[in-house]
């Protein structure tokens, strides 16, 4: 039976300046024999008092020191969402997102509209990973620098900033011999629409290689605060539920369906087979067999070389046992544009 029920990924309360209280679909481990410490998501649908511009995100009883977020607009337009901050506020966990739209078509301009979207929280500070899993994440902040991060191998992430709009982090002790796992990245910025992709992606036996750009607008190179999250037979939270998935569109001519190559980009728990397919310009669709389950989350990543942004086309299907998403990109001026693009789903 196709299960699309928004209260059921989401239980929320939504007042006026836009809060919106999480409960269903949250977590929280204080022990530390894990990853991860703590970790909620939700899915934000239409709030009660519509508010354009920011969006406040209530993880009730995550409250933490560190951590990342991670977002994905899910708008059939033009649409993509960024973080602004994070922090706590007695025992919760506040998330502060901020959504915007192309205004006019191709016109590289952007105007604060709000959007439905995902939204992801999670904070780990030491725990044991399975042998050949790993897990990672980064929160970078112009004139802070690292202000967040974590290695499931307990080495060192190291960020460099050679130039504007650009980083590359090294997550040391995280190699492989081949392509494997996921990416996901996020904007961070509290006042104007930047969007930050995943640039390049280098693996090594020694570490992880991932090249971060970040734009004003349509063309501007632009130094703003990101996240970025690896994970290799892990869920995006560094958990390992008993559904979640991986995978990656880089194979954009081919309609499809076709299985994302190497094996190890093409992640399923339920050890099902992930397929892409095409559908029209700028909108593919990921079928994740056999991990469909409720409460759940999915987040998207565009991947180089063009720059732009991609979002969930709308709420994906969870049709148990079976997951579809549909993902639409668009070029810097919102044009729709066949992208390489990283989605990453998990349940509960």
């Amino acid at each position: 039976m196709l299960k699309r029920s928004v209260t059921r990924r989401l239980a929320a309360a939504i007042g006026a300046a836009g809060l919106v209280t999480t409960m269903a679909v949250t977590s929280a481990a204080t022990a530390q024999a894990a990853v991860p410490d703590k970790w909620g998501f939700a899915f934000v649908d239409t709030p009660r008092v519509a508010v354009r511009g920011q969006v406040i995100v209530r993880f009730p009883n995550l409250a933490a020191r560190a951590g990342v977020v991670h977002v994905t607009a899910v708008n059939k337009g033009p649409v993509g969402c960024q973080a602004q901050k994070w922090l706590p506020k007695g025992p919760d966990e506040l998330v502060y997102v901020r959504c915007y739209k192309a205004k006019g078509f191709g016109s590289g301009r952007f105007v604060p509209v709000f959007s439905r979207f995902t939204a992801l929280f999670t904070t780990s500070s030491k725990g044991s990973i399975p042998a050949g899993a790993g897990y990672g994440y980064v929160h970078f902040q112009p004139g802070h620098g690292i202000v967040a991060k974590f290695n499931s191998s307990g080495r060192a992430i190291t960020v460099r900033h050679p130039f504007a709009g650009h980083w590359t982090v090294t997550m040391a002790g995280l190699g492989s011999d081949v392509q494997a796992g996921g990416v996901q990245v996020t904007a961070v910025n509290g006042s104007v629409p930047v969007r930050c992709q995943l640039q390049d992606w280098t693996w090594r036996p020694a570490g992880q290689v991932f090249d971060i750009e970040c734009i004003l607008g349509h063309a501007s190179p632009w130094d703003t605060g990101w996240t970025l999250s690896h994970q290799r037979e892990t869920s995006i939270t560094g958990a390992r539920p008993d559904k979640f998935a991986y995978t990656f569109n880089n194979k954009t001519p081919q309609p499809g369906p076709y299985t994302p190559a190497p094996a190890g980009i093409n992640f399923n728990s339920q050890s099902g087979l992930n397929t892409i397919t095409g559908t029209e310009r700028g909108l593919r669709a990921a079928r994740l067999p056999l991990v469909g389950a409720l409460p759940d989350i999915a987040l998207v990543t565009p991947f180089r070389p063009l720059l732009g942004f991609c979002n969930l086309n709308g709420l994906w299907a969870t049709q148990v046992p079976d997951v579809s998403a549909r993902v639409g990109c668009f070029d810097a001026r919102g044009v729709p544009a066949n992208r390489a693009w990283l989605i990453t789903y998990t349940t509960s």
